[in-house]
């Protein structure tokens, strides 16, 4: 079971996630259009801290091609996340991407709302590498870091309804993992919002995280079965 943990702020954090199991290490990078962007210097060194064991995940949240486009040209990213709403980024802006930066490994949020969001998973299949599903709501610009849970039979429907590896978000935290993983059967989970620090300074709190790997890896390794 793949976990991945955003949002990393500094090296150091960074490192300790690495130590705790995590797979994906996503820093929010941007020029200041969102809230809690880092700068492309900061994540240089957030990503040149993270191990040979662990993927470093560029989180954009813009639709400006041109924007993504500086990321991934200063940063060659080992993942870029795409998390912009899908009626402003479309399959076919992932698909210049893709064919412009051939190595290019895209991991593209999904918004989860209703049964149209099928159809949307749908058309970045053989386009995006993974998907990742998340809460969202009407007119919001980005999709996800909202800290609440969606309708994780949607998430199953689209996992059974895609060729390639999907990733779950909302609102996850190590007191519902177990039940999301159940209800939707992914590749892999993410957490931000409940694996933060409770003191308003959006940095990570290692203990939560500590229990959101256990237990997402040790009851994703036992085929759904936690014995005790």
């Amino acid at each position: 079971m793949l976990v991945q943990i955003h949002e990393v702020t500094n090296p150091e954090e960074a490192s300790a996630l690495a130590g705790l199991g995590v797979d994906h290490i996503g820093v929010l990078i941007g020029e200041g259009e969102f809230p809690r962007e880092q700068s492309v210097e900061v994540a240089k060194r957030i990503f040149s801290t993270i191990p040979p064991s662990c993927r470093g995940s560029a989180l954009s949240l813009s639709a400006n091609l041109n924007a993504i486009e500086r990321v991934i040209a200063s940063l060659a990213p080992s993942i870029l996340h795409l998390g912009a709403s899908t009626d402003l980024l479309l399959p076919e802006h992932v698909l210049q991407l893709k064919r412009k930066y051939e190595r290019l490994f895209v991991l593209r949020s999904i918004p989860v709302m209703d049964e149209g969001s099928i159809s949307i998973a749908r058309s970045y299949d053989g386009i995006a590498d993974m998907l990742l599903l998340d809460s969202h709501l009407p007119g919001d610009t980005q999709i996800g870091a909202l800290g609440i849970t969606h309708n994780w039979a949607l998430d199953r429907k689209i996992v059974e309804s895609v060729h390639i590896p999907v990733i779950i978000a909302g609102g996850l935290g190590p007191d519902n993992v177990v039940q999301a993983i159940t209800a939707v059967r992914p590749a892999g989970v993410d957490s931000k919002t409940r694996t933060d620090k409770n003191d308003g300074s959006h940095t990570k709190d290692l203990q939560k995280v500590r229990e959101f790997v256990s237990v997402a890896k040790l009851f994703g390794s036992s085929g759904g079965h936690i014995n005790g």
